[in-house]
């Protein structure tokens, strides 16, 4: 193994790495935010850096401290989440803050083990945590960093099998320096991210190129090794838009478990027929308009919906004694955790006469 990995990683950040990012700030006494780097790589799992941070910067500017997320409403977290996706990360963030309240002082714990056990953390997010907000040499593992050892060391297959997986973090251990350790992971994970990139790497501009065994033996295209292929489902769906005259839209919470659990959706029926049968149990409807049909992607499946707007509702009686329903104005709707593809859609209806 070469052991120059680290001191090569660390000139090159020195002249090219990303050193002004909101989360790298420090406090007054020089130590960066554990909080503000804990939720930036929640944020970054699955996300890139350009996409989050208009959303960490909205997400601290409403919930500044950890005690403060954890004291926040459910709804408050997932509206502040809405658009980034995956949306088990921000439940496991509240609830991880609300642990640390309740067993760790209002503080993230120092303590590997106790970190790493927290929903959501995970042997890569302690690391990075402890390295980059306490400078404690943890390594970590992330998707880039992934995508460097592999082409690096030549590793093939696909990251995510565990035999593969425990060859990376080997590296990963190894190569981790006692000193400037936050600047070693930052370095890495910038690496991969600007240079070390899956498509079309930048290989000239590499600091790790000279002795790179995927670039020796012409096998950047194929490390790291993808994740086989299996085909993708399509699922149906229609979304009911029941609209008042007041221009509020009936909403429902999801259950706890399935796709957008807990977030505020619209109601949804299998088949046209069924939507006309939920609408009628809701409201006193007369019309319904059929929008344009999209499909929302998942990592598992797609999902094809089939917007049907009812509009001028009258809303039946007992809504309002259902906590899982509720008629939202548009000027509500900016508080609420709302799956993306249905922020948009009644975005665009709201935009109608």
């Amino acid at each position: 193994m070469n052991a120059s990995l680290a001191p090569r990683l660390l000139r090159w950040f020195d002249q090219h790495g990303r050193k002004d990012l909101p989360w790298q700030r420090a406090l007054d006494d020089g130590r960066r935010d554990a909080y503000r780097v804990w939720l930036s790589e929640v944020m970054l799992q699955q996300t890139q850096v350009a996409t989050v941070l208009g959303y960490f910067e909205r997400f601290v500017n409403a919930l500044p401290t950890l005690r403060a997320l954890a004291a926040a409403d459910e709804d408050t977290v997932l509206a502040l989440w809405s658009g980034l996706g995956y949306y088990r990360r921000a439940r496991f963030l509240h609830r991880a803050a609300q642990l640390c309240v309740e067993r760790h002082g209002g503080e993230l714990p120092r303590d590997f083990g106790a970190l790493a056990a927290l929903p959501g953390i995970g042997r890569s997010t302690a690391g990075a945590i402890l390295a980059q907000a306490h400078g404690l040499r943890f390594a970590i593992l992330d998707g880039n960093v992934k995508r460097v050892l592999a082409r690096h060391h030549g590793i093939h297959g696909y990251p995510g099998d565990s035999a593969v997986e425990k060859q990376l973090w080997q590296h990963a251990e190894a190569h981790t320096p006692a000193a400037r350790v936050a600047d070693y992971t930052q370095a890495i994970m910038d690496l991969g991210a600007t240079v070390c990139v899956r498509a079309r790497p930048r290989c000239a501009d590499c600091p790790l190129a000279a002795d790179c065994v995927a670039r020796r033996d012409g096998l950047i295209a194929q490390l790291p090794g993808r994740k086989p292929a299996k085909s993708i489902p399509t699922r149906a769906t229609v979304m009911l838009v029941l609209r008042d005259r007041r221009g509020r839209v009936l909403l429902e919470r999801r259950g706890p478990q399935g796709v957008w659990s807990g977030l505020w959706s619209l109601p949804e029926a299998s088949d046209p027929d069924g939507a006309w049968r939920l609408a009628q149990q809701h409201a006193r409807i007369d019309d319904a308009q059929a929008l344009a049909p999209f499909t929302h992607v998942f990592s598992h499946y797609k999902l094809a919906i089939e917007p049907l707007l009812f509009d001028h509702a009258t809303a039946q009686r007992g809504i309002a004694d259902n906590p899982q329903l509720r008629w939202c104005d548009a000027d509500e709707l900016g508080a609420l955790g709302l799956p993306a593809p249905v922020r948009s859609l009644l975005l665009q209806i709201n935009d109608k006469p």
